[in-house]
């Protein structure tokens, strides 16, 4: 099996220019030049023989190259249709790679397990388009996908708001989304001059290991998620008003400050003040008391 060639800029622009390829903003396409980032995005994902690696976006392969190295088999997802015969060019070597032209929003994960991986969990990894990180991390946590780990290239600042905790100004709702599903762990901060074309922001590795049981107990978890984006869609509201005025929810404002008194907040207390774990009592409570 060949080695990986493409972690640098001179075997990136060959590339590109063979096949005279237009970057597509809307993909928010941005190819990595850095050997040394490509190698600690493979051993931060823990990638063995054993794995069969769900890569999302893999541009030119340049990051399957190194993946498809370690693995046992990839299955490398890519939405712009322009990049099948550059990738069909570049991974021609690994013979333990499969391309799907699909948006990965729209892919049933569960049947391409069954079907790629003997219905075993992935290992994804991914070098995301920043304009859709968010949706496509939360598609993977929240739909319950075949999915052990997410090890992803992301920006800077939404590396920040997955670890935010309460009191700061980055944590909402995805922080606790993602401290309920996973455990974050960032890798390595990755300057904007590790790609081709650069970014105008900085960016981070970051690993979420998906739990086998939330950290948390609740009755009722889409309540629960309710809740919470209910608390921080007007962040400057109280909970309880934020809870109020949510569509989908019936609550009054005196059912959650009877609910918040019980917890030992006062009425004037804002989401960004409270912990998973309380979001969780809160969500019991009103379920019980009030639904």
């Amino acid at each position: 099996m060949a080695g990986p060639y493409l972690g640098n800029a001179k075997n990136t622009m060959d590339v590109i220019r063979r096949y005279d390829f237009a970057f597509q903003k809307r993909f928010g396409q941005n190819f990595l030049i850095d050997e040394n980032i490509l190698k600690k995005i493979v051993e931060s994902a823990e990638i063995s023989g054993d794995d069969c690696v769900l890569e999302i976006g893999p541009g030119i392969g340049t990051l399957t190259q190194y993946l498809a190295s370690d693995a046992g088999k990839v299955i490398a997802v890519e939405i712009d249709r322009n990049l099948i015969p550059v990738l069909h060019d570049t991974l021609k070597e690994w013979n333990n790679v499969e391309i799907i032209n699909q948006d990965i929003l729209k892919t049933d994960l569960f049947s391409l397990a069954a079907e790629k991986n003997d219905g075993k969990n992935f290992k994804t990894v991914a070098n995301l388009p920043y304009y859709i990180t968010t949706p496509i991390i939360m598609h993977l946590l929240e739909s319950n996908v075949p999915v052990d780990s997410i090890t992803v290239m992301i920006q800077k600042e939404v590396a920040e708001r997955m670890q935010a905790e309460p009191g700061s100004k980055d944590y909402g709702a995805l922080s606790l989304a993602v401290q309920y599903y996973s455990e974050a762990r960032v890798i390595v901060k990755v300057p904007c001059t590790s790609f081709i074309p650069r970014p105008k922001v900085e960016s981070e590795v970051i690993h979420l290991k998906k739990y086998k049981e939330p950290p948390v107990k609740v009755s009722d978890r889409d309540l629960m998620f309710k809740i919470i984006r209910a608390s921080f869609n007007q962040r400057r509201k109280t909970l309880a008003n934020g809870i109020k005025n949510a569509s989908g929810l019936s609550y009054t404002r005196e059912n959650v400050e009877d609910v918040l008194k019980t917890c030992g907040y006062s009425a004037s207390v804002r989401g960004e003040q409270l912990p998973l774990s309380d979001f969780a009592r809160i969500t019991d409570l009103l379920k019980m008391r009030y639904s």
